[in-house]
């Protein structure tokens, strides 16, 4: 399978090329050049084999196709269980078990795992370079951490993330460098994006992105929902429905893709905080980037999702058809507070920032009379952001391990403007 470009200006490349690239030389974002018909799928052994089976085609005829079962056990090497909630027939789907406590960690360990198996000419060390509104950075750190022949430089907003999100951003040292950047998600974002297009650059900095941009990223984030959805058909006989929280879009887009490939999945509806630019478009308005929002669920203060380009290409940019498909809700930090306090002091349950607001959305689905199995994709563990959970519901939420080993160790980042010229200078130095 060969992969092209979102904009149509790159001529066809190999999935390798494509993963080490990172973003196309047109600034589109790779997508398979054709889509398999849906199949008859079934769960594996585990998560790592139900991945592989979903994730072969797309390797198919590439150097990278006979390593894919390994490269799924080092990805998918801890669980993504389906639990039931306290209201009936509502799943919560458990993304934070990984090194980072955060879903990210699936995917950043797939794409370091591929980048680590194909051979490079360039004896110079490859930058892997990632913009982060909270958890894709650790999750790359810790997936590239002590990786030989890679350096990681990640950018994030300096305060608009949590301080437990700060510290794991900045503990790793030695191959990963932290730069906290004075503006937004968007702003480290635009910068990313600039450099992996910036020809006279990647002449003397061979750079590559572990944003959700890249196939390495977006692609392995549909084996959980995969292996959730096939295990649930399984032992009931029903489709899976999904709130899925969002900001890029990235991993929406994966369940969506996931659902095309024959996965069965019922509806997906999108969770966004106070950020609209897609609650406006798929009720009926333009889509129109806009200066990004911050809120407390700060993982999502996206004003710009880049995968919209990969969602218009799967509906062949049909709009109408897009909004047709698909509904997405918006909720404020007073709903999401609510949410919080409230799931607690009812039920016990106790969610990061990002899991509530799909929470609040399926409340609603269900208040209008929505039926069926649904299930809220949970990005991350509510200790990442005790800051703001803690004071809602009046206790202390523990820390898992792997989260408690990354806060025990010193972190430090270096002050950077939001400015390409300030980025540049620290790439080549």
């Amino acid at each position: 399978m060969n992969f092209v470009s979102t904009r149509g200006q790159s001529a066809p490349a190999t999935l390798s090329q494509a993963l080490a690239a990172g973003l196309a030389p047109d600034g589109g974002l790779y997508v398979p050049d054709v889509l398999s018909a849906p199949r008859r799928l079934r769960s594996g052994t585990d998560l790592a084999a139900t991945s592989a089976d979903l994730l072969a085609p797309f390797f198919d005829g590439d150097a990278l196709a006979d390593a894919l079962p390994a490269i799924c056990a080092e990805a998918y090497a801890f669980a993504a269980p389906l639990r039931p909630l306290a209201t009936r027939d509502d799943y919560v789907l458990e993304l934070f078990h990984g090194p980072t406590a955060a879903f990210k960690d699936f995917g950043a360990r797939f794409l370091a795992a591929c980048l680590a198996r194909l051979p490079r000419e360039d004896a110079r060390p490859l930058t892997v370079l990632v913009a982060t509104s909270g958890d894709t950075g650790a999750a790359v750190a810790g997936a590239f951490h002590g990786r030989p022949g890679v350096r990681v430089v990640v950018l994030y907003p300096d305060g608009r993330v949590s301080p437990r999100q700060a510290h794991q951003l900045g503990c790793f040292g030695d191959n990963v460098q932290a730069l906290r950047v004075a503006g937004s998600f968007d702003d480290c974002q635009a910068l990313v994006k600039r450099a992996l297009n910036d020809a006279e650059l990647q002449a003397q900095v061979p750079l590559s992105s572990a944003n959700s941009i890249s196939l390495g990223r977006w692609l392995p984030q549909m084996g959980y929902y995969a292996d959730a959805a096939l295990r649930h058909h399984a032992a009931t006989g029903r489709a899976l429905n999904l709130v899925v929280p969002t900001g890029n879009l990235g991993n929406a887009l994966a369940a969506i893709l996931a659902r095309t490939l024959g996965v069965p999945l019922g509806r997906i509806v999108l969770a966004t905080n106070a950020n609209r630019v897609l609650p406006d478009f798929f009720a009926g308005g333009p889509y129109r980037p806009a200066a990004s929002v911050p809120t407390l669920a700060n993982a999502m203060d996206v004003g710009a999702p880049s995968n919209f380009e990969r969602l218009r290409w799967l509906y062949r940019d049909d709009d109408e058809a897009l909004r047709a498909a698909f509904q997405a809700m918006s909720i404020d930090d007073a709903t999401l507070r609510h949410t919080l306090a409230e799931r607690f002091q009812r039920h016990g349950e106790v969610f990061c920032p990002h899991t509530a607001t799909a929470v609040h959305v399926l409340e609603k689905l269900r208040a209008v009379g929505e039926r069926g199995d649904w299930a809220v994709a949970a990005t991350a563990h509510p200790a990442k952001f005790d800051s703001v959970v803690e004071p809602l519901i009046g206790q202390t939420v523990q820390v898992p391990e792997s989260l408690a080993e990354l806060l025990a160790r010193p972190a430090s980042a270096e002050p950077m403007p939001a400015d390409y010229p300030a980025l540049t200078a620290r790439l080549v130095a």
